[in-house]
């Protein structure tokens, strides 16, 4: 027997880590760094938890509790919702509160990314909150009037007007008190895209609102990025961070769709093409593209996140092709970097929670997190970011995606797209793999339902009722049976990631086990038949490091 993908489950066990990694003292202030390495272990706020956090992770409880169907932990919900509200300063921006860890109080054009999308949410959720509205359009509106407006080429036989719009920030920090300081910068970098990760909230404002002005930046910072910067060499290829970059491509392919324009489309694809050319069939993503020697990358829950996403809106788009990544890629490497196991974790419930810093229950609250690094067959404990609360937001938005693309309606067929344990008013899905090559149907009212095929499916036949059939949908009465069944013996592939060979063990769409074997926590290990390994606390040290910037980062 082997562990089955269950997206309900992961998302029980990520909405656990956002409703109690959190502090009540602060009105449920998120906490990004935690630390189950450190002895004892704990959980400590920084100035991105009020900056970032209260966006991603609105966005995530919300997912998951979609999913899940409950109004549980809406509580934890409303607060993350009033820190949103609070905080906004000139030209619209969101700033933060002033923390004791807060240090300088400013904006960032990245952080917008996690803003917006939230504020999205709720003017989408909440439609009668007027101030909602307001913050966002404003939002909008303020970053519009801080971007550089190129108008003109002057280049060195003329000038040449300029026809479309490209606008870039001047920089990628915004005091609240000075605003732009040009002797002032994050650090990170690479201020043409990681200035731009907003568009794609700026789409989808648009997408929701209609707002024009939306659409005019959104349109004015792709054609920056795109061409003037060149940030992107002719193939889109990059040299950077993977996030970034993917997200941005999620952004224009939706641009793209919604305005009915090829060429952002085709931009997004070639983006998300070349990141799908340094991933691993089963979804292992690197955190950077060609920044680290191969075998010191990890991979960022986020990127796994904006491989999916972005594989959604490329289908939208009529590539269908991209429902087999979409599918490998959540149920396995998603999956994974979901952390289940604790034991290794030393807790001292008899420290006082105090300035900033939180000890109790660790291991208990750190349950369903994401990691922020992970190696392809295991979570690297000694990487301070082995749970990260950017991770935590953005995996439930991906595992909501994957779950509402399980069944589709395909022209007036509800077709399976995502095997999995599922029911809609029409039919039940129950899905054997990796166990068994088999998935089953049952109609709950008359409909038409069918299966999409893909390559693992080995020697498939179709059965209505117990009698095969030769097509891959049927119309079915209620209560009639629809399976499809193949061939899933085990499959030894070699694939070489992050540097390393690995034998790839598959059955069917699902790996079930990977060698060779990781350090600390160990992963793919799915095979019920066989003990798991887990690490002891003896077997892991804390070299601190809690701030170490990634390229200082080695492990």
């Amino acid at each position: 027997m082997y562990e089955k993908f269950d997206p309900i489950n992961s998302a029980k066990l990520v909405h656990h880590y956002i409703t109690n990694m959190c502090d009540p003292a602060y009105d449920n202030l998120p906490y990004w760094l935690l630390l189950p390495n450190k002895k004892p272990a704990e959980a400590a706020h920084c100035r991105v938890d009020d900056a970032e956090l209260v966006g991603s992770w609105y966005e995530g409880l919300t997912s998951a509790m979609c999913m899940l169907g409950t109004t549980d932990g809406d509580d934890v919900k409303q607060s993350l919702r009033r820190h949103l509200m609070k905080s906004w300063g000139k030209h619209g921006l969101r700033f933060c509160e002033k923390y004791p860890w807060t240090h300088t109080v400013h904006a960032s054009f990245h952080e917008m990314g996690y803003i917006l999308p939230a504020m999205n949410l709720i003017t989408e959720e909440y439609p009668d909150d007027e101030e909602a509205e307001k913050r966002t359009s404003e939002l909008v509106r303020g970053m519009r009037s801080l971007v550089i407006e190129r108008k003109v080429c002057t280049f060195w036989s003329g000038d040449y007007d300029e026809d479309e719009p490209i606008y870039e920030f001047p920089n990628d920090v915004y005091l609240k008190d000075g605003g732009f300081d040009l002797t002032r910068h994050t650090g990170r970098g690479e201020q043409a895209i990681r200035n731009a990760v907003s568009l794609q909230g700026l789409v989808r404002r648009y997408e929701l609102k209609g707002d024009e002005v939306a659409l005019d930046l959104a349109r004015g910072l792709a054609n920056y990025v795109l061409d003037t910067s060149k940030y992107f060499n002719y193939k889109m290829e990059f040299f950077g961070h993977v996030h970034s970059a993917m997200w941005f491509a999620c952004g224009i392919v939706k641009l793209g769709r919604l305005t009915d324009e090829k060429r952002y489309i085709e931009k997004g694809k070639a983006i998300y093409d070349y990141v799908r050319s340094l991933s691993s069939d089963f979804g292992w993503v690197p955190e950077y593209a060609q920044w680290h020697p191969v075998e010191e990358e990890h991979c960022e829950t986020c990127c796994i996140r904006d491989m999916i996403v972005c594989a959604d809106e490329l289908i939208k788009c009529g590539y269908k092709e991209y429902w087999n990544d979409m599918n490998l890629f959540a149920r396995n490497q998603l999956i994974e970097n979901q952390v289940r196991y604790s034991g290794y974790v030393e807790c001292d419930n008899s420290r006082p929670d105090s300035d900033g810093i939180t000890y109790h229950d660790i291991d208990k609250r750190m349950i369903g997190g994401f990691t922020g690094g992970s190696e392809p067959n295991s979570i690297s404990l000694t990487r301070f970011r082995s749970i990260a609360g950017c991770c935590v937001g953005t995996a439930p938005v991906a595992l909501k995606t994957v779950w509402d693309d399980a069944i589709t309606d395909d022209d007036g067929i509800l077709t399976v797209n995502i095997p999995c344990d599922k029911e809609t008013d029409e039919i039940k899905m129950e899905s054997f793999i990796p166990n068994e090559g088999r998935i089953r149907l049952t109609a709950k009212k008359s409909c038409a339902a069918g299966f999409r095929i893909y390559d693992w499916m080995r020697d498939y036949t179709v059965y209505l009722n117990g009698k095969e059939i030769n097509k891959t949908s049927a119309q079915l009465n209620k209560d009639d049976v629809l399976e499809l069944k193949f061939d899933i013996s085990t499959v030894e592939k070699k694939e070489t990631v992050r540097g390393i060979e690995f034998t790839v063990c598959w059955r069917g769409c699902d790996v079930v086990d990977l060698t060779p074997k990781g350090a600390h926590v160990r992963l793919y290990q799915r095979d019920l038949s066989k003990p798991k390994y887990y690490p002891t606390p003896d077997d892991v040290d804390y070299t601190g490091a809690a701030n170490y910037g990634p390229t200082q980062q080695k492990k």
